[in-house]
């Protein structure tokens, strides 16, 4: 009798393996079984940018000139980056801030970024001046780069203070493989500008770069830094709103011009359009946008928890899949592929009555 009921017992335990690997698997196609599986969502989990949260350890804090701190992390298995991507630092206020990499591409596990205090900004800067320190753990997202390095004939930058940030990389890299390229850099003064030193030796043959002190020699000349070059040369620019308009306005005919803001530009926004209503699709949960408020605002108060960041249209935290419904871009960040499908829910808004969000 025994042998029986030892094989019953088998057969009804391998049975309930079989069913506890199913449910799984079943599980993980969908965790919101046994409702369907939906697609990936674009809002927060893009494929076509590094979203994930990562924990990183602050493990060098340096002074690299007047104001300006730079930071090196570092963690496993870190996801490449290319010149000009910029990293978002989850701050341990809570806030996000963007800073631009400024460290090595081919240096595995690590990222290195530098920011100036802003004593009158909005506190991210003087959070990392005050708070961050050697040793500690720091969330981080990304890398993303909205401010790639094109293939060009020739290269101009442009680069004010602490703006020489995301260029650097792209110095580097232009001056590894022998490119035309040359470079204006401009600052308060010597002792303010992050890592002249290794500019001007990257430069010092031929002469490509010119540094422009504010107590030597004023403010840079756009129009003479621009003047004669030849069409197909790539402009970069970063650095002060004025600097960037200034090489906006004179920008030869045949050549490219590629921005980064720190800021939203000083332009009139329109009048906010009337209340209208967002349907968060993964949820079914219906959010009345108020007029004057944002769909950031809106959405928070459903969803505490989405990230965001500048709350002025051009970092891109915010950036949410759109699956219904015309949307009034104000943004200063997307490209014309982005715009349709996606918004920033900080500064964009509704042509109708109804958006349906990937969220």
């Amino acid at each position: 009798m025994a042998l029986p009921r030892l094989r019953t017992v088998a057969v009804v335990a391998g049975a309930a393996l079989l069913t506890r690997r199913a449910l799984r698997r079943r599980i993980a196609r969908s965790p919101l079984w046994p409702m369907p599986a939906l697609p990936e969502p674009i809002s927060g989990h893009s494929r076509r940018r590094a979203t994930a949260i990562r924990r990183l350890t602050v493990t060098e804090r340096t002074a690299v000139a007047d104001g300006v701190v730079q930071l090196r992390l570092e963690g496993p298995a870190l996801p490449r980056w290319q010149p000009g991507a910029h990293l978002d630092l989850v701050l341990p206020s809570g806030l996000v801030r963007q800073y631009s990499l400024c460290g090595d591409p081919d240096d595995p596990g690590t990222y290195t970024v530098a920011t100036r205090l802003v004593a009158d900004g909005r506190g991210g800067s003087r959070e990392v001046h005050e708070q961050l320190r050697e040793g500690q753990e720091i969330e981080v997202r990304g890398p993303r780069n909205r401010f790639p390095l094109v293939e060009a004939d020739k290269y101009v930058f442009v680069a004010g203070g602490i703006g020489i940030t995301p260029i650097l990389p792209m110095l580097r890299a232009l001056a590894a493989r022998g490119a035309d390229w040359r470079l204006v850099y401009g600052g308060r003064s010597r002792g303010s500008m992050p890592f002249l030193d290794e500019i001007e030796k990257l430069g010092a043959e031929g002469g490509r770069v010119t540094v422009v002190a504010q107590d030597e020699a004023g403010h840079p000349d756009a129009a003479a830094v621009l003047a004669g070059i030849a069409p197909g040369t790539a402009v970069y620019c970063c650095g002060p709103e004025p600097l960037m308009d200034a090489v906006t306005a004179v920008l030869p005919e045949g050549c490219t011009l590629h921005l980064e803001r720190f800021s939203a530009a000083a332009t009139a926004r329109p009048a906010d359009s009337g209340a209208f209503e967002v349907e968060l699709h993964r949820t079914g949960r219906i959010v009345q946008v108020a007029a004057g408020q944002s769909v950031l605002a809106a959405v928070r108060e459903e969803l505490p928890h989405v990230a965001y960041s500048c709350e002025q249209g051009f970092c891109g935290t915010c950036q949410q899949r759109v699956l219904e419904g015309e949307i009034d871009h104000r943004d200063e960040l997307l490209t014309d592929d982005e715009r349709g499908d996606s918004m920033l829910i900080c500064v964009s808004r509704c042509r109708g009555g109804r958006l349906v969000l990937d969220l």
